[in-house]
């Protein structure tokens, strides 16, 4: 990754954040992502390069983390306290799990990318 480009005038949260709402964890400003998932080879405001950055595992295990912790105690819930038919649950907890997931990965791989840009780091130090 170049190091001309520097971290210090920004903190580690910060790039976070801005990878989070999908921008560039550099200026904040340049989208980083073509499409649902494939990052740029580079910002598009200030030419970060932020397509080096393989940010593969962490992103889906946090996705998966927490829509889970979100979905299991209201799955729970629901079954306590209202009972619904087993058909009604197969229907409803997968496909309300599966679009949370589809939903909230893109913007975990963004927060992702923001604190691998942050520490300097490309996805493939061994």
């Amino acid at each position: 990754m170049n190091t001309g480009y520097s971290r210090d005038s920004y903190t580690k949260l910060t790039s976070i954040v801005r990878g989070f709402k999908r921008s560039c964890p550099h200026c904040g400003h340049g989208k980083i992502f073509n499409g649902y998932l494939k990052l740029l080879n580079t910002c598009s405001n200030c030419d970060a390069p932020t397509g080096e950055i393989r940010a593969d595992d962490l992103p889906p295990y946090v996705t998966i983390l927490l829509v889970g912790h979100f979905i299991v105690p209201i799955l729970l819930y629901v079954e306590a306290e209202y009972r619904p038919e087993l058909w009604m649950q197969m229907t409803l907890w997968p496909s309300l799990t599966l679009l949370l997931t589809l939903t909230v990965l893109p913007f975990i791989k963004g927060a992702a990318v923001g604190l691998m840009w942050h520490l300097n780091l490309k996805g493939d130090e061994h």
